[in-house]
């Protein structure tokens, strides 16, 4: 005898609804093909399976003995589908921004193997671990500070050098570089910094440590507006550089040294996840990571724990 998964759905469909049209509606098929398939289930078992009345829907005797069973039959059946599911789609990357270090290192990945990728933009929108853990993405990219969520695995992922970029007016503007503090009292425009963001939390340790003043103030109305604002000004800087605004002639970009902000990129998973290309990915992120170098770049202390720095130089 071979049972019919339709028929087993249907049967605990009906047990966890307490009705046949709410089950009906919960599987997306019509009420009379509800009592059929649990009709060819009964017959095929041998036994009654459920009680029905006026009031509603309830297991039988033999219903209730044969409950558990179903249960472990179709979550057998929906994890079986999900690997297979797995080994077919593409690996779901969330690399936070589109014109962030992040984007690139999944590119290097792809082009360096033969792995299909989806990218996925959330700017933050829905918080990583619920992404991770409820399977919307495979993998995501992103600050990560302090304990993670129960079954999340991290590791460092790359520094990202942090340069500003300035008007042709400023005072700095013929500069190829300016050692951090410089930048002491200037004022950096940015109003993309969202509340509560792990980036506005990075800017806010800068401030505090470097004397840089952080402007959050006014809507973000496009890259074009904050480039044409800090291109008009003879005072204001924006940390970012030319891939995240480009093509605007007015604005140049220069580099900070004397340490170099660099912004803390890790590659965060669910152990969990089995997907086949998982793996690969993590083993591409871990060989191209380059270790944090104390002597000439700064991370926010929280951060420094999970970029360990590079061993001194041997006399």
């Amino acid at each position: 005898m071979e049972l019919d998964l339709g028929a087993v759905r249907a049967f605990l469909a009906v047990v966890d609804a307490g009705h046949f049209t709410e089950a009906a509606d919960r599987l997306g098929v019509t009420q009379q093909a509800v009592s059929k398939r649990i009709a060819r289930l009964e017959s095929d078992l041998g036994v009654p399976l459920v009680h029905r009345s006026r009031a509603g829907a309830r297991p039988t005797e033999d219903g209730a003995t044969f409950l558990p069973h179903a249960r472990a039959l179709i979550s057998l059946a929906d994890q079986a589908t999900a690997m297979l599911r797995a080994h077919r789609r593409a690996l779901r990357i969330d690399v936070l921004a589109r014109a962030a270090a992040s984007i690139a290192m999944v590119r290097d990945f792809y082009e360096a193997g033969d792995v299909d990728v989806d990218i996925v933009v959330s700017r933050g929108a829905v918080p990583r671990s619920t992404a991770l853990t409820g399977g919307s993405v495979d993998a995501a990219f992103g600050r990560a500070t302090g304990v993670l969520p129960p079954g999340i695995e991290r590791v460092p992922a790359c520094l990202e050098p942090i340069p500003i970029l300035v008007g042709r007016r400023h005072r700095l503007a013929r500069r190829w570089r300016v050692p951090m503090e410089e930048l002491s009292g200037l004022t950096a425009w940015m109003p993309g910094n969202a509340r509560d963001s792990e980036w506005e939390e990075y800017y806010r340790l800068l401030s505090a440590e470097f004397g840089v003043q952080i402007d959050t103030s006014g809507p973000v109305f496009g890259h074009d507006h904050i480039m044409e604002r800090i291109g008009a000004s003879p005072d204001l800087i924006t940390f970012g550089n030319k891939t995240q605004f480009p093509g605007h002639p007015d604005v140049v970009q220069i580099s900070v040294t004397d340490p170099t902000p660099v912004y803390p990129w890790s590659l965060m998973w669910r152990e969990a996840n089995r997907h086949p290309s998982l793996p690969l990915l993590i083993a591409h992120v871990k060989d191209h990571y380059r270790p944090f170098d104390a002597r000439s770049q700064w991370l926010p202390a929280a951060d420094r724990p999970l970029f360990p720095a590079a061993p001194e130089p041997g006399p």
